[in-house]
């Protein structure tokens, strides 16, 4: 009954994003291709956070489950 997350949204706006990203370390302006690089750190620490909590989550849940089942 369950159904694969469909993420083609998601996967086409860090697509776009990325391509956007490379089009401005080109650019002429070095405060513009030092954003690039910071951008795409805050992009990993916020990917990270998100896996950290959907793990949090998985695991109340599970616990919330437990819990019902008694």
């Amino acid at each position: 009954m369950f159904f694969k997350e469909d993420n083609t949204y998601n996967d086409i706006r860090e697509k776009s994003l990325c391509r956007w990203l490379e089009e401005m370390e080109k650019h002429q302006d070095v405060a513009v291709r030092g954003g690039v690089k910071l951008c795409r750190e805050y992009m990993e620490h916020l990917k990270e956070e998100n896996r950290k909590l959907q793990e949090a989550n998985e695991l109340k849940n599970a616990y919330l489950k437990k819990m019902a089942k008694k």
